[in-house]
C-alpha cells in the first residue's frame, strides 16, 4: 500500500482543498510512492509516541506538525526534533486539520459526545455547528463539563438561560464575529476574549483545546474502517497526550 492511496481516501472524505489559507494540512513528511506498512493515528505528535511507531509507517495527525516556513533544521525545536526521527524511521505524515473540523469533527463532537440536536450546517465550508438548547445555563454548562469529562472548566454567563449554542472544537474565538448564538463553546479562551464576549452578551464555556478534539482518532478510525478492513490493515490510534496538567488545591491532575 502506497501512500497516495491512502490520501486519496482521505480527501475523498475530507477535502484537503476545504483547509484556510493559513493552514498547512496535507502530506507533510514522505513521498506519494513511499511503501507503508501500518497506519498511526493521533491528534498531535510527541516523542514518546515516534518511539513507538515502526519504520516504513504512515502517521495521520490533526495538527500539522509544520505551520510556518523553516529557515533551520538543527534539531532543537519541537517540529525539528521530530521531524529528525520521523526521517531517519521513514515515516510519512499527513495532516487533517482545518478540513475535517469543517466536514466532521465539529459535528461528531456535537452530535456524538455532547448530544446536541444541531441544526444542519448550509455548507461543508463552515466551522461553526449551531443547536438550539433551551436550557438553564448552570444546568447546560454542568452536561457539558461531564460530558467531556472534566473537573472543572471556565464559564462567562451572559444570560440565564441558552436558547441557542455555537460550538467550534479547538481554537474558535477569532470566529467571534460570525456566532449568532447567546452562548459559545469552544477552547483556548483567553481573558480579553471573555471580555469581548462578555460586552456582547454571548455567554462562553470552555472546552479546551485538546479535550475537545482528542475525538478525532476515533472519528478518523471509524471513516478509514471500511477501506482498511477491505485492503487488510490496521490502524493504531495512539497514546499522545495532553501537554497540560492541572493544579487543584495543589493537587496536579491530568
Amino acid at each position: 500500500m502506497k501512500v497516495k492511496d491512502i490520501y486519496k481516501i482521505l480527501d475523498e472524505i475530507s477535502p484537503f482543498a476545504l483547509q484556510e489559507k493559513w493552514d498547512n494540512s496535507g502530506l507533510l513528511v514522505g513521498s506519494f510512492e513511499d511503501e507503508i506498512k501500518k497506519i498511526y493515528i493521533s491528534i498531535d505528535l510527541d516523542e514518546e509516541f515516534l518511539q513507538d511507531v515502526e519504520e516504513n509507517s504512515l502517521v495521520i495527525t490533526h495538527h500539522p506538525l509544520i505551520f510556518s516556513p523553516l529557515r533551520r533544521i538543527n534539531y532543537d525545536t519541537y517540529a525539528t526534533k521530530l521531524l529528525k526521527v520521523l526521517i531517519q524511521k521513514n515515516i510519512a505524515l499527513i495532516s487533517m486539520h482545518t478540513n475535517i473540523d469543517k466536514t466532521h469533527l465539529n459535528k461528531y463532537v456535537a452530535t456524538e459526545i455532547l448530544g446536541l440536536d444541531i441544526i444542519e450546517k448550509q455548507n461543508e465550508e463552515e466551522f461553526i455547528i449551531y443547536a438550539n438548547v433551551n436550557k438553564d445555563f448552570e444546568v447546560f454548562a454542568k452536561e457539558i463539563t461531564s460530558k467531556l469529562k472534566l473537573d472543572y472548566t471556565n464559564v462567562v454567563k451572559c444570560n440565564q438561560k441558552v436558547e441557542r449554542v455555537a460550538i467550534v472544537t479547538g481554537a474558535g474565538m477569532s470566529l467571534l464575529n460570525e456566532v449568532q448564538a447567546d452562548c459559545f463553546l469552544t477552547g483556548d479562551i483567553k481573558y480579553h476574549d471573555a471580555m469581548e464576549a462578555k460586552s456582547r452578551g454571548i455567554s462562553l464555556i470552555d472546552i479546551r483545546h485538546y479535550e475537545s478534539e482528542r475525538y478525532f482518532n476515533t472519528l478518523l478510525l471509524g471513516l478509514l474502517e471500511k477501506y482498511l478492513k477491505k485492503n487488510e490493515l490496521k490502524a493504531i490510534i495512539s497514546a499522545s497526550k495532553n501537554p497540560f496538567k492541572f493544579c487543584i488545591q495543589g493537587e496536579t491532575v491530568e
